[in-house]
C-alpha cells in the first residue's frame, strides 16, 4: 500500500511539474504567435505608408518597417517552429482593422495617424519584448526578443522624430 501511495504521489508531482512547464510553453507560444502577427501587420502597414505617405519621411519609414519586420518575421517563424507553434499567416483582426482605418486616409491626415499609431504600437511592443527577455523561460524566445529590441527601439525613435513638426517638414 505504501508503494502505491508513493507512486501516486510521484505521478502527481510529475504532472504538476508538467503543468507548470505547459504554462511556460503556452506563454512562449502566445508571445511568438503575437510577435509574428505583429510583424505581418507592420509589413503591410509599411507598404501602405510607402503608397499613401505624403512626406518622404513617412514613405521612407514605411520601407524600413516592411524590410525590418519581414526579416524579424523570418526569425520568429524559425523560433515558432522550434517550439511547436504553427506560425500565424495573417495579422490579428484588430491589426486588420487598423490597416483598414489607415487605408481610408490620405495626405497629411494619413501621415499624422500612421505615425501616431507607430509610436503607440512600438511603445507597447518594446514593453512586451523587454519583459520577454527576462520572463520567458525558453531561451530561444528570450534570444529572439533580445535581438529584436534594438530594431523596435530604432522604429520608435524614427516614429517619434516624425511627430516633431520641424523634422516632418525637413523630410518632405
Amino acid at each position: 500500500m505504501k508503494k502505491i501511495q508513493t507512486v501516486i504521489a510521484a505521478a502527481v508531482l510529475l504532472m504538476a511539474g508538467q503543468t507548470g512547464a505547459l504554462a511556460q510553453d503556452r506563454a512562449a507560444q502566445q508571445f511568438i504567435s503575437k510577435a509574428i502577427q505583429g510583424n505581418l501587420a507592420e509589413v503591410t502597414l509599411g507598404k501602405l505608408a510607402q503608397e499613401k505617405g505624403e512626406s518622404e519621411g513617412v514613405r521612407s519609414f514605411g520601407q524600413m518597417l516592411a524590410t525590418d519586420h519581414a526579416t524579424a518575421n523570418e526569425k520568429a517563424t524559425v523560433v515558432a517552429q522550434a517550439i511547436g507553434v504553427q506560425p500565424p499567416t495573417e495579422p490579428s483582426k484588430a491589426q486588420k482593422a487598423t490597416y483598414d482605418r489607415l487605408a481610408k486616409l490620405s495626405g497629411s491626415a494619413f501621415d499624422r495617424e500612421f505615425v501616431r499609431h507607430m509610436v503607440v504600437d512600438h511603445r507597447k511592443d518594446i514593453r512586451e519584448f523587454h519583459a520577454a527577455t527576462t520572463k520567458q523561460k525558453d531561451e530561444r524566445v528570450r534570444e529572439f526578443a533580445q535581438q529584436t529590441l534594438p530594431t523596435l527601439q530604432k522604429h520608435m525613435d524614427t516614429a517619434q522624430s516624425l511627430t516633431r513638426p520641424d523634422q516632418a517638414k525637413k523630410q518632405q
